[in-house]
């Protein structure tokens, strides 16, 4: 059975792959499985159809069959733990990898979207000046450890997983930051996924929603 997702009719990150649905299309297209995209309005993603997909109206949604998943983190373990090549075969490894699944989106992600706010939503603010120097040492701190640890590995546990997979894609909000440029190995370690070949169907496959805005249903590009 093909899975559908949902996605931004017009994404605000106008298809720079900065939308959670590219972390989706990422794991399918490592996976090699081919899926379907439903693309939504900010409208209708508050309207109930999709509310009984989302509660919190957002984006992306994974359905297959009489599954309904939302949640970037909960959707990609789920298709890492139904298709092989995402997780290690090793229990204690694979353990590992499901633990950088969750460093990734509570430890490393909050201070990023923090900063995000600071700089989109907040920069008018009379405050704004003395506190996004304090966020920015937030987002520092948290990528000082895992700089650290990440040493001269090229990903986080030996062989790429699902933990590098969502650990990548949260740290690519901080590109345009110039933060990530002061960790040279981290800067290297995202450019690693974001060569890889499946990262680059899934980005291509996210621009295009930008470029064209067509309307219903597109194909999933796992099997170009």
């Amino acid at each position: 059975m093909i899975p559908t997702i949902t996605a931004f009719e017009q994404s605000p990150d106008r298809g720079m792959g900065l939308a959670r649905d590219t972390r989706v299309r990422w794991a399918l297209e490592e996976v090699g499985q081919s899926y379907e995209v439903r693309l939504v309005s900010f409208r209708a993603m508050k309207e109930p159809a999709h509310l009984a997909l989302h509660p919190f109206g957002q984006i992306p949604t994974y359905e297959e069959g009489d599954l309904a998943l939302f949640e970037t983190g909960a959707i990609v373990f789920h298709i890492a733990e139904r298709h092989a090549g995402l997780l290690p075969d090793d229990a204690n490894a694979r353990a590992r990898a499901i633990t950088w699944m969750f460093a990734a989106v509570n430890t490393v992600e909050p201070p990023i979207l923090e900063l995000g706010n600071a700089k989109l939503l907040e920069g008018d603010r009379p405050w704004n000046r003395e506190r996004l120097p304090l966020v920015e040492e937030r987002v520092r701190n948290r990528l000082n450890q895992l700089s650290a640890r990440l040493g001269n590995a090229d990903w986080l546990d030996g062989t790429f997983s699902a933990g590098d997979l969502m650990m990548v894609s949260v740290l690519l909000r901080l590109k345009s930051s110039g933060i990530l440029g002061e960790y040279p190995n981290l800067s290297a370690y995202v450019a690693r996924g974001e060569a890889r070949p499946a990262y680059r169907r899934a980005f291509d496959a996210q621009l295009a929603v930008f470029k064209s805005k067509p309307p219903g249903r597109l194909e999933g590009a796992a099997n170009n």
